[in-house]
């Protein structure tokens, strides 16, 4: 039986495979490939995208946190509140730049930073709070940010799994990356809108802040072989701002197929009386996930993910072990029982195939299987 993968990039690049011939032969004809033309009218696109907000190209995501926090001096001294279930990249920009990263746990329900717990952890030493907007799910940031701005705290977003996301906040459609000072996205192959390489993007409605950050990225330089700070080497190149345009023209069509995905796995498993063992991922009112990720709770994780494999059916972890519990992070001192919903969600979410042309026959498959192992476990 054929293998259904978590993700199938083959099957996406068919749909726009002369599309995508056509943007990098324009790209290779010019022989423009670092910055210039292409980069620039994708970062025109994204702008326009996300209602206005500036839009800066740079080499990866992890870049642009990075590049985010060197924009605000964050630095030795430093606090930066962020989440403990995430990728690595995002408190990693913190301690390389000498700040000290404080966690904060999660929601059970949306996985997100724990907005409360944000608030009992500001200190004197706060600069930055971090949130990510996880699988493609914002957190509702302006349940914090007055008293943020109250303290002159800024909120940097991790919007690498949110690019497309938004949130209606007082009335108004909010996308994610736009509501703080700074929104940060990764451009990697297997996002919703993902490149053919590494790439990365910052948005930001500061005209200071954007100018700042379009100098780091290239070495500090204002001007060629003048440098006012020392930055980093981190342009988009035009193959990849090549790609991503022709993808950004199809992003609102997929992201649209990723939630029928996820509302059929929601009554196939409700069809198969599986909701006791399977919590879906949920929706917070206002918000519309991109779900970039599908990652249920679901009893047995381990040996369900093993049953899974062994039936064609692909599938993983999301993540299996929480930032303060790395090794790397061992100095900051925290122990698992500090951040217990992050070791909770570590040990029961298992990420499902999700993207848009995953087919229906496929899900009612993989619902089957999932059915099949619980009935075998409780007979």
């Amino acid at each position: 039986m054929q293998k259904i993968p978590t993700l199938d990039l083959k099957r996406n690049y068919a749909r726009i495979r002369d599309e995508i011939a056509d943007a990098v032969s324009g790209v290779l004809e010019s022989q423009a490939f670092i910055l210039g033309p292409e980069v620039s009218a994708f970062e025109e696109e994204c702008s326009a995208y996300l209602d206005g907000a500036q839009a800066i190209g740079c080499a990866s995501g992890t870049d642009a946190l990075v590049l985010a926090m060197m924009s605000l001096d964050i630095g030795p001294g430093d606090e930066v509140i962020t989440t403990p279930y995430s990728f690595f990249a995002t408190v990693s920009c913190i301690t390389r730049l000498g700040a000290t990263p404080v966690f904060a746990d999660v929601d059970p329900e949306t996985y997100n930073i724990d907005l409360q717990q944000v608030l009992d952890r500001l200190t004197p030493k706060t600069k930055v709070v971090l949130p990510v907007h996880l699988f493609g799910q914002m957190a509702p940031l302006e349940a914090i940010s007055g008293e943020l701005a109250k303290r002159g705290v800024s909120i940097v977003e991790d919007a690498a799994q949110a690019f497309g996301s938004w949130r209606k906040i007082e009335g108004a459609i909010v996308r994610a990356g736009t509501y703080g000072a700074l929104g940060c996205y990764s451009f990697f192959p297997t996002k919703n809108l993902g490149g053919y390489g590494d790439g990365g993007m910052i948005a930001t409605r500061d005209g200071r802040l954007a100018e700042r950050v379009r100098k780091l990225r290239v070495h500090g330089a204002g001007k060629t072989y003048f440098h006012d700070e020392v930055g980093l080497n981190s342009r988009l190149d035009s193959l990849q701002a090549a790609v991503l345009r022709v993808k950004l023209r199809h992003l609102e069509e997929w992201n649209e197929e990723r939630r029928i995905v996820a509302d059929r796995y929601r009554l196939l498993f409700a069809e198969r009386e599986l909701l006791e063992f399977v919590r879906p991922p949920v929706e917070l009112e206002g918000n519309y996930h991109i779900y970039h990720q599908y990652a249920p709770r679901v009893k047995d994780r381990d040996a369900l993910e093993s049953f899974l494999e062994a039936r064609g059916i692909g599938c993983r972890v999301y993540y299996p072990l929480s930032l303060h519990q790395q090794r790397c992070f061992s100095f900051l001192g925290y122990k698992p029982e500090d951040c217990p919903v992050s070791e909770m969600l570590s040990r029961e979410t298992l990420a499902l195939p999700v993207f848009p042309e995953l087919t229906a026959e496929e899900q009612v498959r993989i619902a089957d299987a999932i059915a099949e192992f619980y009935r075998s476990r409780n007979t």
